[in-house]
């Protein structure tokens, strides 16, 4: 199936339609042998699945169709939201896992803290404009001044516990802007908004971007259990994904730096230009760097800049994120969202899968994302897009009673018996995110409503029979607005927009027209599996450089590009003429051409290691750029979680001339190098080492409550064991 779903994808041919599921829906569907049903009741609806019966009360918010099944499950989304208002919130990491209060959301039945990336993304949903009061303490309970002396003050957005000790391996907090910017009406949420987005913005360019490649460092925004999305082998060492560069952290960036614009501008501040010329750049870098056009879809992540090529691994979130933004050009967007495959139950979170690990984000569909793919899908104009994702939501509900954490990819279950890899291995029901996707597929998806107040439908006509069925109109109440569309008489085309509008009072009525619209069935092929991923490279010193030796049905990528092709082959890698380092990983292909995850990546060239006491003294053999590594320990914490990965800057000084960089070292097993820094010298110049406090997560005031490791309540913790430095010519 993979094999065919590539060449129609590289020829361009259509794609074969997954089974037409079942478009009538009014109060009953059926799935694999179960079924759900919706049971109107005056004080609300009864909803009967698998799970159970669940009494659904009846809610301030009212959707009006054809439907009792569509309505009632709106009708549950709301209830399941309300259970997630609290006013006091706990983690196993925190205040000793005593209550702390807060009239926040929590963020689910199994978990009852408040995360940076689950808020955000929930409030980007739906809660921003449903309850924005609880919305803003929630995320001002992610806010946080700093605790640590020496260390600059400002107003920062908390990174939570995560891979090698948090950010900046994690790199993803400024989605905490993507909530923030629905609720800008507030001067004072605004004006702390702003102190956070400009502080925030400008420790993330100090520490995370790369000026060479353009591109922000760091771990893919949700999907942070390391194995599950990235080779097995960074389990074991962090320090990859941290010098990486992910496709949704980088678009959550260019989402924060087009709002510092807006707000730069409305206050008349300076650096409005600045953050216009940062984002355009960005913008331009995401859109080059992570395109891969044998496949017609945006990659997941990029290897480190030594060797930055594009995985074979892509991510909805992040694809569904870039279309949304209008970074993708038209039709790349078109094409990256009708490429990404897909099964009859739903759109995988990742593809494609992994053949070793559990089900979570591995085989799994995870309702928010298919929230996003659905908003990807209406700005592409794509109805049938829009269909599979509106069922895939409401068939996820409705079979498991809940607004579940996460489902099986084929099934739909929220669990498969697979021995070691059963799972999901955790499932919350009511999980915020996926509540408040359902609540936007509703009120943005299916009725248009915005987030500006405009009603800008996109319904698919398949829809219309479950919606409608013989009525004319079907209505949503708002509470102080009730938005009304009316059917046309006559369909002729697949996507029903609005005609004409019209308001009176409160009311909002709009006459919807037919049209037909480019659009493809979604893609099958989402449960294929990667290929096995291969060791390392081993080089060997050749005559003309290095000799490389590949396993059967190979391919090697040099410096970020895709060097030769081959079975069984030994390669020959020219030394260039600056004697820069070459920096190789391999990945495994299958006949029809997928690749496997790569293979860690092998630098081969002259190091130079330079030990002793602080400062340290160097002199560069030949002018040019060079790259530098710390060896170290960290073992300050586990390697997946924790915020102690250590951070400093390394000063350099080689005659009049000054430069510096940031390095991070995040938790490991024994020893191994840090992130690097690339500098240049001038031949015979000597050089002068020094090495300078940086930044971590410890050193926020937020975290001096945390109990679940080191660097909160005892005090920041910013360090590590440091051994030579490690010096390599850079390309």
């Amino acid at each position: 199936m993979l094999h065919a779903f590539l060449l129609m994808a590289a020829t361009g041919a259509a794609l074969a339609a997954p089974p037409a599921p079942d478009t009538a829906w009014h109060d009953a569907l059926s799935w694999r042998g179960q079924t759900a049903s919706v049971e109107p009741r005056a004080e609300g609806y009864l909803l009967h699945s698998p799970a159970g019966d669940r009494a659904i009360a009846a809610q301030p918010l009212r959707s009006e169709t054809a439907s009792p099944l569509f309505d009632g499950l709106f009708a549950l989304a709301q209830q399941e939201l309300a259970q997630d208002k609290v006013d006091a919130i706990t983690d196993w990491g925190f205040n000793h896992q005593q209550p702390l209060l807060c009239r926040c959301f929590e963020t689910g039945e199994k978990w009852h803290y408040v995360w940076t990336r689950d808020l955000s993304f929930s409030a980007d949903l739906a809660l921003a404009r449903l309850d924005p009061e609880r919305t803003k303490t929630s995320l001002r309970f992610k806010l946080s001044t700093i605790r640590a002396p020496g260390v600059p003050q400002g107003l920062y957005v908390a990174q939570d516990t995560g891979s090698g000790g948090s950010w900046p391996v994690s790199t993803d907090r400024v989605v905490w802007f993507l909530a923030a910017r629905h609720l800008l009406d507030d001067r004072a949420f605004a004006d702390e908004t702003w102190r956070a987005l400009t502080d925030t913005l400008a420790q993330d360019r100090r520490y995370a971007f790369d000026p060479g490649i353009g591109l922000y460092r760091g771990e893919t925004s949700f999907l942070d259990w390391r194995e599950q999305s990235y080779p097995a082998w960074t389990a074991r060492d962090v320090t990859y994904i941290a010098e990486s560069f992910a496709l949704s952290t980088n678009v959550l960036h260019y989402d924060a730096l087009r709002l510092a614009e807006r707000m730069a501008r409305q206050r008349r501040d300076p650096r409005a230009g600045d953050y216009a010329r940062q984002a355009a750049a960005l913008a331009k870098a995401i859109d080059a760097r992570f395109w891969r056009a044998d496949r017609g879809l945006y990659a997941s992540w990029l290897g480190a800049a030594d060797n930055p090529a594009p995985a074979e691994a892509y991510d909805l979130l992040g694809i569904a994120l870039l279309i949304d933004s209008g970074i993708a050009p038209a039709e790349r967007a078109r094409q990256s969202l009708a490429h990404y495959p897909t099964t009859e139950a739903g759109s995988p979170v990742i593809w494609p899968q992994r053949a070793d690990v559990p089900i979570y984000h591995n085989r799994a569909i995870w309702p928010f994302v298919s929230a996003y793919a659905l908003r990807a899908a209406r700005r592409v104009d794509d109805p049938a897009r829009i269909a599979f994702e509106v069922r895939s939501l409401m068939r996820g509900a409705a079979l498991a009673g809940s607004n579940m954490e996460n489902f099986e990819l084929a099934t739909q279950a929220t669990h498969v018996d697979d021995g070691a890899l059963s799972g999901p291995v955790v499932d919350s029901p009511r999980q915020l995110w996926s509540v408040a996707g359902y609540l936007d597929m509703v009120i943005g998806g299916v009725f248009g409503v915005g987030g500006d107040g405009r009603v800008a439908p996109k319904l698919p006509a398949e829809l219309v029979p479950m919606l409608f069925g013989a009525r004319r109109d079907i209505a949503l109440d708002l509470g102080d607005r009730r938005v009304v569309l009316r059917r046309p008489a006559r369909i002729a085309g697949n996507l029903l927009v609005a005609g004409t509008t019209r308001t009176q009072g409160n009311t909002t009525t709009v006459r919807l027209v037919a049209r037909e619209a480019s659009t493809a069935a979604p893609a099958s092929a989402g449960a294929r599996v990667s290929p096995p991923t291969p060791d390392a490279p081993q080089p060997v010193r050749a005559d003309a450089g290095w000799r490389v030796a590949l396993p059967a049905h190979a391919r090697l990528y040099v410096d970020g590009h895709r060097f030769a092709q081959a079975d069984a082959a030994t390669l020959d890698v020219a030394l260039p003429a600056d004697h820069a380092t070459h920096c190789m990983s391999v990945v495994r292909m299958e006949a029809d051409g997928l690749e496997s995850l790569p293979s860690p990546t092998v630098c081969a060239g002259d190091t130079r290691m330079v030990a002793g006491d602080w400062p340290r003294h160097w002199t560069a053999p030949r002018g040019g750029r060079y790259r530098v590594r710390l060896r170290y320990a960290n073992a300050h914490g586990p390697i997946n979680t924790g915020i102690t990965a250590a951070v400093k800057q390394l000063r350099l000084q080689c005659g009049d001339a000054s430069q510096s960089g940031p390095v991070a070292m995040p938790h490991r097993e024994g020893e191994g190098l840090s992130t690097a820094w690339v500098f240049t010298a001038r031949a015979g110049v000597p050089c002068r080492f020094t090495l300078d406090p940086g930044f971590n997560m410890s050193d926020l005031a937020h975290f001096r409550l945390y109990t679940g490791g080191e660097g909160g309540e005892a005090g920041p913790l910013n360090d590590a064991a440091i051994g030579a430095l490690a010096i390599t010519p850079a390309r």
